[in-house]
């Protein structure tokens, strides 16, 4: 998809009618996938197009996966129904626990033992998830909230306070003796100042993104919106999953069991949370790519209820390749940061450089079909998720934007911001749970950071679809760039330019080295 060739602006952004007034976009590609490198063909008319005879009908995409999620969420429905309501009030109120065979495997005097135990039940716990859920909500409105005044000294306090605040909970689980939690957070803490001591001097350039992507939706109040919007349907679902997820935990089944049940039931809850987060992250794409292809919110050219179209779009034609895209993405770009902190500091250990390069050239054979950019492709032409991730992929590379792209940490950051809210989420509620039940605590509190984590997810997704909205655009015409904010269009370009010149001087000194190499090497006798 490109929209840089005029001769090839046939279909509109949404489906036909919606961008006809301002520009058009293609229905083939060329050859190479990539755009045309003339940039001054990218100048958008002054006059509105006439509207086409018909609007061109948007096709299902990815319907398979569409089919997988929708059978997931009601098998995961219905099974977490019977497991919360399973104790509810009463214990074994559906006589399920047979199946645990928990008195196949202990005798008379460990049965005996069990029986003069307390009965928990599910509403013991279902409190502690109100908690979390309350927590996390509070977090999220406060960072919507202070989204235009804040955001900057937040980010700032998300980069360097993820640090301590793993190690105090690293802390905290050595004190109350489990060591394994003790140490995976010292492990997670130590990772985290790892990277951002290897990425530091990438910062400024990534708070200058993230201010300008907070600009671009702090002038559409709408899209706040949306994200409170979703985040009451999240709250929705969580309500069920806590309460199947507290009959879980209250059940009679061994820990091992339920450890089991809580992983199968916290990787459904993370997916549902991406599939909702991208959603999200497709509307609003759609919205701001709108507002930078026609110059203002309120500009005579915008398309009528544009947000609508793209809700529209986003939950229906595209949400299969939503549900796909989900699945992958957020793994993927995980490693990828890490891989590309880590590869950044190597130095000159060649054993180390060649096994991380390996690492490196496979993850980004990942990322060339894996990407939160394809989200924008997807909201803007209703293509499947891997060919929206590899045109939008194309397109950085052939026009050299994938330097600035790889130097920009704003996911990263992003996700520090949410993770630490889901952290404070957990320890909320794990602090109640360790007065109540200590024993239950990791249990309850884990699996409450994770709620947290969605929910902030839902409010941190506004500004990450803005970001990527930006990429987009200017990979596809600067220009639209340059009209919204020629200040910013500046620092952009003097950041790709330099970006591009020390790619330059990194592939001469490799191929200087291996010149040097060769040179050395005596010639066989």
């Amino acid at each position: 998809m490109s929209l840089r060739d005029p001769q090839q602006r046939q279909q509109t952004v949404f489906s036909g009618a919606d961008l006809s007034s301002s520009a058009s976009i293609d229905d083939e590609e060329d050859e190479n996938g990539g755009s045309s490198s003339n940039g001054s063909d990218a100048s958008l008319p002054s006059a509105p197009a006439p509207r086409p005879a018909a609007e061109q009908a948007r096709r299902w995409r990815d319907v398979f996966w569409l089919g997988v999620f929708v059978l997931h969420l009601l098998a995961l429905g219905v099974g977490l129904t019977i497991l919360g309501i399973n104790r509810f009030s009463r214990a074994d109120r559906l006589n399920i626990d047979r199946f645990t065979n928990i008195t196949g495997r202990i005798n008379s005097s460990q049965a005996a033992f069990f029986e003069q135990q307390p009965v928990e039940l599910t509403e013991t716990y279902w409190p502690f998830y109100g908690v979390a859920g309350g927590a996390a909500v509070l977090l999220a409105w406060a960072w919507l909230s202070l989204l235009g005044s804040r955001a900057s000294q937040m980010m700032k306090v998300s980069i360097h306070g993820l640090t301590t605040y793993l190690a105090v909970i690293s802390v905290l689980c050595f004190w109350t003796e489990h060591f394994f939690w003790g140490v995976a957070f010292a492990v997670g803490a130590a990772l985290q100042f790892l990277y951002v001591m290897s990425v530091l001097d990438r910062f400024p350039f990534t708070m200058l993104v993230l201010q300008k992507a907070v600009k671009m939706v702090w002038d559409l109040p709408e899209v706040m919106h949306v994200a409170y919007a979703f985040m009451i349907i999240m709250l929705c679902w969580m309500a069920l999953w806590s309460f199947g997820i507290s009959g879980v935990i209250a059940s009679s089944m061994d820990d091992s069991g339920r450890w089991w049940l809580l992983v199968v039931f916290s990787v459904s809850l993370f997916w549902t949370g991406a599939v909702f987060c991208n959603t999200v992250h497709v509307i609003v794409s759609g919205m701001v790519f709108l507002v930078l292809m026609h110059g203002s919110r309120s500009a005579a050219s915008m398309p009528a209820k544009p947000l609508l179209k793209s809700l529209r779009y986003a939950v229906t034609t595209s949400f299969g390749s939503i549900c796909y895209g989900s699945l992958f993405t957020a793994a993927i770009r995980t490693l990828r940061w890490e891989i590309r902190g880590f590869r950044s500091k190597i130095g000159s250990n060649e054993c180390l450089l060649c096994c991380v390069d390996f690492l490196f050239h496979l993850v980004e054979t990942l990322v060339r079909f894996f990407n939160k950019y394809a989200y924008v492709e997807i909201a803007v032409s209703g293509k499947g998720f891997n060919p929206s991730a590899r045109d939008a992929w194309e397109l950085f590379q052939s026009t050299g934007i994938e330097a600035l792209v790889a130097y920009d940490c704003s996911g990263a950051v992003l996700l520090m911001v949410i993770v630490l809210g889901g952290l404070i989420s957990g320890t909320c509620t794990g602090v109640w749970t360790w007065f109540k039940r200590s024993d239950k605590v990791i249990m309850v509190g884990s699996t409450a950071i994770l709620m947290g984590m969605i929910l902030l997810g839902l409010a941190v997704v506004v500004v990450e679809s803005a970001v990527t909205s930006i990429y987009v655009c200017y990979a596809e015409d600067p220009s639209l760039i340059q009209r919204w904010d020629a200040e910013f269009f500046d620092q952009m370009s003097e950041a790709l330019h330099q970006r591009l010149q020390y790619r330059s001087a990194r592939a001469r000194e490799v191929m200087n080295h291996s010149l040097d190499q060769l040179s050395d090497t005596p010639p066989p006798i």
